[in-house]
């Protein structure tokens, strides 16, 4: 641990002495320049976690904050290495786009990211659209799912006369977690900085749990004290990134690498509560960039992006030693434009072209090849207390393989229109709505997976209506800020993929059979309020949510609530200030549920969970130089729950944090 620590100190120390002398030895005659103002004229607001309040929550990763959002499910299969997606609505993770720094997270191979792998380090912001952003300068991509998570990173800010600001941050938590970090910004002139970000984390993976479960006359068939296996995580995240600006224009440049080694734990299922030897390496690489530039009334953006990912999965206990490696490479650019006709109108067009293909080591792989081609036509108007928004989205998709047969050709158009009004006079109160119509390809495990894959795979659709409003208040009286937020919804997805069993549990054929739909309720209540010297800011999300199963009347299941998706949800945070100190308590809900067997009877049906989560940072300065040290205790209670079946989750933990601003 020593040597890792001093081994650290001595990197950090060593980029900013370089970075010293550049600065001392070089002088630089800079032009004045204009930095670009980005086009941000948006109609529905988001859901939004940012700045401190980000930075306070009890979270290690990204899929743990984003549970605090209302209408958010998270599928979590336990401890830090376990896979972490997200469903939105009820609809499924694939319906659910994932854009880090504006430029989309692709997954050809399931179409599912794992928001465990993305550290809430170099987070600015975190934020979710129901339906899709509304501020419509952005990527024909950004219009192409039904829902979407932006995460936003941080972007170098100097002040004063600094042209270098450190960051180091060590975690120390309970499962053996070991977490040390660093971020390293640098301005090399006005025009031009750097940030170097890294991080690295280790854990074993082992926490205790208690496991209990009845037999179908109520008799007590396990009721025991058990430790969870096969979590342990050894992963590394380096990030290089380069922000320029000029006059009326801004470009920035990033290389992003993250490589993990880490168990897959196994269901606790017939009585076998040991270790699997599971274990799933990643190798994930991307080089992004985006140049904006504005032209008096007209304004362009190009985004492009390359990414490699590679995937060994191994399974050394079970009866079949199983070996498979996976090949993923992505191509994309976009252009997006937009033209302000008048103060009050603004059109745009984007166009969008991504590759995609898949290489594995399996027998009869098919090596399928996708080729993606997207337009959007956008148009906002803004009329006294009307703001009216529409988009077309055009989509073309190619595909060739090399074995079999591909999938067919599609050339689908799909619509959005959405509306906001403010009644009375002010911003204090308004009213939203928006219809959306949008699908989601069937991936390519779906189309081409060996014994699983059927070509002729219908996409998925889904019909969004949503109907809401918003109230917000600054005040100067005891409360200093009030909001409000409710939504109601009603939605549908169409040619629903599903896999059946085709003669064997080996065997399986997808098919398009499902059909469901989804009708809830989100509200978002938000203050902030002042006691002496004491800042307290409350905060709390309710969720309600019917989907149901209307694909077959014949199934028993026919009506019933979806697999683990709650009825009712909701969360909880209280931030507290008092001078250089922070405290921080959170509270989640998650209401009963079913497992996957889909019938709503007892023996399927999972219990309602909640966890209550404290955390305490106190700030320190010395000299010119920040320190902060904070502690968190997660799961307070100790609640013993699974949010997937069979997956239990760690009980009590606690992490402590040093960090350092230089």
């Amino acid at each position: 641990m020593r040597k890792i620590v001093y081994s650290f100190l001595l990197f950090i120390i060593s980029i900013h002495s370089v970075f010293a002398q550049i600065s001392r030895d070089s002088i630089l005659e800079l032009q004045q320049v204009e930095i670009l103002s980005t086009n941000q004229k948006s109609v529905i607001p988001a859901q939004v976690l940012k700045g401190e309040q980000l930075e306070s929550l009890n979270s290690h990763s990204v899929a743990d904050a984003i549970r605090y959002f209302s209408g958010v499910q998270i599928k979590d299969y336990g401890g830090v290495g376990g896979l972490k997606t997200i469903d939105v609505r009820g609809m499924g993770s694939q319906h659910v786009g994932v854009f880090y720094d504006g430029i989309q997270l692709g997954n050809a191979q399931n179409g599912i990211v794992d928001l465990g792998k993305f550290s809430l380090d170099d987070m600015e912001e975190i934020s979710l659209y129901n339906g899709q952003k509304s501020n419509i300068f952005q990527s024909a991509k950004d219009y192409a799912s039904a829902s979407a998570i932006y995460l936003q990173t941080k972007k170098p800010v100097f002040k004063k006369n600094k042209d270098t600001n450190i960051t180091l941050r060590y975690k120390l938590g309970s499962i053996q977690l070991i977490n040390p970090s660093t971020r390293i910004e640098q301005k090399i002139n006005n025009q031009l900085s750097a940030v170097l970000s890294a991080e690295y984390i280790k854990t074993n993976g082992v926490y205790k749990f208690r496991y209990q479960r009845n037999n179908r006359d109520g008799s007590t068939a396990y009721d025991t004290v058990l430790k969870r296996r096969d979590g342990q995580v050894d992963a590394k995240r380096v990030e290089l990134g380069l922000f320029g600006n000029g006059y009326n224009s801004n470009w920035n440049v990033k290389g992003y690498l993250f490589n993990s080694d880490r168990g897959v734990p196994a269901a606790i299922v017939r009585g076998r509560f040991d270790g699997r030897g599971q274990t799933w390496v990643d190798k994930n690489y991307f080089v992004q960039g985006s140049y904006e530039k504005r032209f008096n009334k007209f304004q362009s953006k190009v985004n492009a992006k390359f990414a490699y990912d590679f995937t060994h999965y191994t399974d050394t206990v079970s009866t079949v030693k199983t070996e498979n490696r996976y090949v993923q490479r992505e191509a994309y650019i976009s252009w997006a434009n937009i033209y302000s006709v008048t103060e009050k109108w603004d059109v745009s067009f984007s166009t969008d072209y991504q590759f995609n293909n898949l290489d594995a080591d399996l027998r009869e792989f098919s090596y399928p090849t996708r080729h993606t081609n997207l337009f959007a036509f956008a148009s906002t108007y803004r009329w006294n207390k009307f703001y009216l928004q529409g988009s077309l989205l055009g989509s073309l998709v190619k595909e060739r393989v090399k074995q079999n047969t591909s999938a067919p050709n599609k050339n689908i158009w799909t619509p959005t229109i959405i509306l906001n009004y403010q009644p009375f006079a002010g911003n204090d109160f308004s009213i939203r709505a928006f219809y959306k119509r949008i699908f989601r390809m069937p991936t390519f495990n779906d189309l081409y997976y060996t014994n699983v894959g059927y070509s002729n795979l219908k996409p998925e659709y889904t019909t969004q209506y949503n109907l809401g409003f918003s109230y917000k208040k600054i005040t100067n009286s005891f409360f200093k800020s009030f909001a409000i937020e409710a939504d109601a919804y009603y939605n549908e997805v169409k040619d629903k993929i599903v896999a059946v069993p085709s003669g064997s549990l080996f065997r399986f054929t997808m098919l398009n059979l499902g059909k469901t739909k989804m009708k809830g309720l989100d509200v978002k209540v938000k203050t902030s309020f002042q006691l002496g010297e004491f800042y307290f800011s409350p905060s709390a999300n309710y969720s309600f949510l019917e989907a149901q199963d209307f694909s077959d009347p014949t199934d028993t299941f026919y009506k019933n609530q979806i697999p683990y998706t709650p009825k009712n949800s909701g969360s909880f945070i209280l931030g507290t200030k008092y001078k250089t100190w922070n405290f921080n308590y959170s509270f989640i809900y998650v209401g009963e549920r079913y497992n996957v067997h889909k019938d709503n009877i007892r023996n399927n049906r999972l219990n309602p969970w909640f966890t209550n989560d404290l955390g305490l940072n106190k700030d320190f300065k010395f000299n010119q130089y920040s320190f902060k040290i904070s502690f968190e205790l997660n799961n307070v209670l100790n609640q013993q729950y699974d949010v997937v079946y069979n997956y239990p989750m760690p009980g009590r933990q606690f992490k402590l944090i040093l960090s350092a601003s230089l």
